[in-house]
């Protein structure tokens, strides 16, 4: 990490939807705190815009910054310490800034979902940012925070309860209540569109250990039709985050050593409940069409309320080789994808800024870049809960 910058943190995209969420949220909760930030953008009067209409104080600078011109990606990352960047779709506007803040040794954080362009990504880059001691951390939203941090959180659970980690981790998302917003729905079709010029990128969305050079584990759940599950007595149904979430997941144990073992096996899929209502609905979410048949135009999202009345609950079931298990739970009350999301990435940032040695340089997933530290930090900042649920004997 640079220290000692001009800036701990600059918010690139201050002006799109989420990039408005992230800036209100650190005006909230850090003004005055001496938190020293910066709003960049392309423009410079939208930028004043933004910062105006948040109640921003008129001395948080303001940077012009253009995505696709590497002069401009390595003036404004010298600047910081930190990068936090809501701009995507990642595989069409990313590529100049994360090889910026690799060569210059600045953080990055992001909220990337799209895992081929986070494959060239690691190939391209990991060897100047573990030079520079830039620690780039993908997927720093509701994908794959949650779900990173909740395996993380269950295997140390398992590990003060059982005295072992579980090498079977099933993820089932109990409720989740939010829409998606055009950024979300850009970033899916960009990746659809990607893969049907490469047929490579569609092997990688496949692949489970995508993520993991070499590395390639057991055989995995498909999570891709209904199922009953009656341990849970409800119905399953594929979960439209799995692909990039399991991912991530196998990304992590292997940047941890493998602590979840090299024979570990995860899923995910959503809670629809019990009897033919259940299965009903299990069904008509297999059928669907995920987000391909959504238009919203990026810049747009969810209301205030909407993001206000969100919510997620998120259980975690692990096995070990007796058969004992152990269940955590991670849920918020409010947005999954926008005010929830927010929060992670903001205080993830935070996170890398004010823990410089916890990792060394290099392209990361949440856990194994920030763990512990950062379940502390959403728990007492971002109102996320983790709670062991398990059952006593």
């Amino acid at each position: 990490m640079r220290a000692n910058q001009e800036f701990a943190v600059v918010v690139f995209g201050a002006t799109g939807f989420t990039g408005r969420l992230v800036v209100d949220y650190i005006n909230r909760h850090y003004a005055g705190s001496g938190l020293s930030w910066a709003l960049a953008g392309r423009d410079y009067d939208k930028l004043c815009a933004v910062r105006e209409l948040l109640g921003v104080d008129a001395e948080v600078p303001v940077i012009v910054a253009d995505g696709h011109d590497s002069g401009s990606m390595a003036s404004m990352v010298k600047r910081a310490s930190i990068v936090l960047t809501t701009v995507g779709p990642y595989q069409l506007y990313g590529d100049v800034l994360l090889a910026a803040c690799a060569e210059a040794g600045t953080d990055y954080v992001d909220l990337c979902g799209e895992p081929a362009w986070m494959y060239d990504m690691i190939e391209k880059h990991s060897a100047a940012a573990q030079n520079s001691g830039a620690r780039i951390v993908f997927s720093c939203g509701f994908d794959s925070i949650p779900f990173d941090l909740g395996v993380f959180f269950l295997q140390q659970t398992a590990i003060a309860r059982l005295a072992q980690t579980a090498p079977r981790v099933r993820g089932r998302v109990r409720a989740m209540k939010g829409s998606f917003s055009g950024g979300t729905l850009a970033s899916f079709k960009a990746t659809m569109a990607a893969a049907g010029r490469n047929t490579e990128i569609i092997s990688r969305l496949k692949d489970p250990f995508s993520l993991c050079h070499d590395f390639r584990g057991p055989e995995q759940p498909r999570g891709n039709r209904p199922e009953f599950d009656a341990s849970l007595n409800s119905w399953l149904a594929p979960f439209v985050m799995a692909s990039i979430n399991t991912k991530n997941i196998h990304r992590s144990n292997l940047l941890l050593g493998h602590q979840y073992g090299t024979h570990f096996v995860y899923d995910e899929m959503l809670v629809t409940g019990p009897g033919e209502k259940g299965k009903a609905l299990a069904q008509t979410l297999a059928a669907g069409n995920g987000l391909g048949d959504k238009h919203i135009p990026p810049g747009e999202g969810p209301t205030l309320e909407e993001r206000e009345n969100g919510s997620f609950d998120i259980l975690m079931i692990g096995e070990v080789s007796d058969g004992r298990e152990v269940r955590i739970s991670v849920s918020a009350d409010c947005d999954p994808g926008y005010a929830a999301t927010s929060k992670m990435i903001v205080e993830s940032a935070l996170c890398l800024l004010e823990n410089p040695d916890e990792a060394e340089g290099g392209i990361w997933t949440p856990a194994p870049a920030m763990g512990s530290l950062l379940i502390k930090r959403l728990r007492e900042k971002a109102g996320l809960m983790f709670v062991d649920e398990t059952r006593e004997p």
